[in-house]
């Protein structure tokens, strides 16, 4: 019978001490927020916070967390942000592959606006079985949805287009 191996591909590297560790946790928490406390607060009509769709115009109208204002990350200056200083703005976009929020809290942090990142975007808000609104037909799945996006039709979605067809 042969010995299993003692090497841990968790330990290799050491875990950092307590206090690093809360350092950085607390640090990560400050600047992320998740689905599930969005739509709490949404729903026990907390205020003090606004929720920002990073993502097109388009892709705005089609799907969005209710409530969301548009504020599309290239789009994002002072005129953008004027009636935003007050409020912590949580901002996402299609899913944790996509880095419009993180743009856009680059942006909105250096004109002097507190935000935070729904970690997973729509996607995760999706998945986890929350309301959304928008133009698009409830029967069109989220993920036909987004290959359709993200094979680069513009425009806001036709359910009479094309199946996307998606290759390797």
């Amino acid at each position: 019978m042969s010995n299993p191996s003692r090497f841990s591909f968790i330990l290799e590297t050491p875990a950092a001490t307590v206090d690093v560790a809360q350092r950085h946790f607390e640090a990560k928490l400050a600047v992320e927020t998740d689905p599930s406390d969005v739509h709490t607060d949404l729903t026990r009509h907390k205020t003090g916070f606004v929720v920002a769709d990073a993502r097109s115009p388009s892709a705005y109208a089609d799907r969005r967390v209710p409530g969301a204002i548009s504020l599309p990350a290239r789009g994002i200056d002072e005129k953008a942000v004027q009636d935003l200083r007050s409020k912590v703005v949580v901002v996402y976009c299609w899913a944790a592959s996509c880095n419009a929020a993180a743009k856009a809290a680059v942006r909105l942090s250096a004109l002097g606006i507190q935000v935070k990142e729904m970690i997973g975007g729509l996607e995760a808000w999706v998945r986890e079985g929350y309301p959304v609104e928008g133009d698009l037909p409830a029967a069109v799945g989220f993920d036909e949805y987004l290959r359709w996006h993200h094979a680069g039709n513009s425009g806001q979605f036709r359910q009479s287009a094309a199946p996307v067809v998606v290759t390797a």
